[in-house]
């Protein structure tokens, strides 16, 4: 059928329901769960679906720009009508409702586990600073959407501003446009390092207008000749947390630690720390303006045969593309 989409969402207990030409396997209305509830969903269309958002009690909590997307949504005691929607490239919606009852449980006391230790780079490691000031990035914004099929936006990057910046020379990206929920990627290839298994991206970033942006994206993408190893993270604005990239599924998984909305008009400064095996990407954690997360999570690789290593930052339009401006300074790729 055209336009048909089909939502798999999983929570405590699955039933099937039909609406309107939607074909849904889901959590039975009315069944309980408890916090944070999981959702696991997958939109199919005959035009690319570029977004898929959760609604609870009509406020948004989540959005990925992608086809399928597996979050825990955190949602207090009692009962919440739930919406799961889609978008594809037309335009076209498609949603499924629930009513989901959630209830609150006492766990057992566990023992608080010891957290990771970020490593020291030795003096051996490669440091590629300034990177924001390095010619030749490259950028696309359709690569940016679901499927690498996503709608077009208006974007643009501009080098060595003086003000706002730290150093004197910070770099200016800027996103607007028409369809909704459009995104921009932008990267820098930084060559082959086929060795690296651990690596630190240091970044200070400055946003005008936070409210309006859906989320903000910092990348880094490795490739030995092997294995594609993506160590992809953001700060989902709108659903207020920070999300990893799952390489086997390829869609976003909320980390569970929250991303409140970055204040404007000041510098917040990043660093994500990534390790890796022959097969696995891992997420040991990061520390965003003097906070650190522990985020100890693995993820499989994916095959290739190209060698690369690359710094990627990405920003994501919202339902009327209002247009925003984030500056990025001192970036900087420590890799050992």
């Amino acid at each position: 059928m055209k336009n048909a989409l089909r939502l798999l969402i999983a929570t405590m207990t699955l039933a099937t329901a039909a609406f309107a030409g939607v074909s849904v396997g889901s959590a039975a209305s009315g069944s309980k769960a408890g916090p944070p509830v999981h959702f696991v969903a997958s939109a199919t269309s005959a035009n690319p679906v570029t977004a898929m958002r959760i609604y609870v009690d009509n406020i948004s909590v989540y959005l990925v720009s992608a086809s399928k997307l597996d979050t825990l949504v955190t949602m207090s005691a009692g009962t919440h009508n739930v919406v799961v929607q889609a978008w594809d490239s037309t335009g076209a919606v498609f949603k499924t409702p629930l009513s989901l009852i959630v209830s609150v449980t006492t766990p057992s006391p566990t023992p608080t586990p010891t957290p990771a230790v970020f490593p020291t780079p030795p003096s051996t490691a490669v440091i590629k600073g300034n990177i924001d000031q390095m010619a030749g990035w490259e950028s696309c914004t359709v690569c940016a959407g679901a499927n690498a099929a996503g709608p077009v936006a208006t974007y643009s990057m501009v080098e060595n501003q003086a003000s706002p910046s730290l150093d004197g020379a910070s770099a200016k990206f800027s996103i607007s446009g028409t369809t909704p929920y459009s995104d921009a990627l932008w990267w820098k290839q930084l060559g082959a390092a086929d060795f690296a298994t651990h690596l630190k991206y240091d970044v200070d970033f400055y946003i005008t207008n936070p409210g309006v942006a859906q989320a903000l994206e910092f990348d880094n993408n490795q490739s030995n000749g092997v294995h594609k190893f993506i160590y992809g993270t953001q700060c989902n604005i709108k659903g207020n947390h920070w999300d990893v990239w799952g390489n086997a599924a390829g869609n976003w998984i909320s980390t569970g630690i929250p991303c409140a909305p970055p204040a404007a008009f000041v510098w917040h400064h990043l660093t994500w720390e990534f390790q890796r095996t022959a097969t696995n990407v891992i997420f040991v954690g990061f520390t965003y303006d003097g906070v650190t997360h522990y985020v100890n999570r693995s993820y499989p690789a994916r095959a290739s045969s190209v060698h690369e290593m690359n710094v990627a930052f990405q920003m994501d339009g919202d339902f009327a593309m209002h247009a925003y401006s984030t500056w990025l300074d001192k970036v900087t790729l420590t890799y050992w």
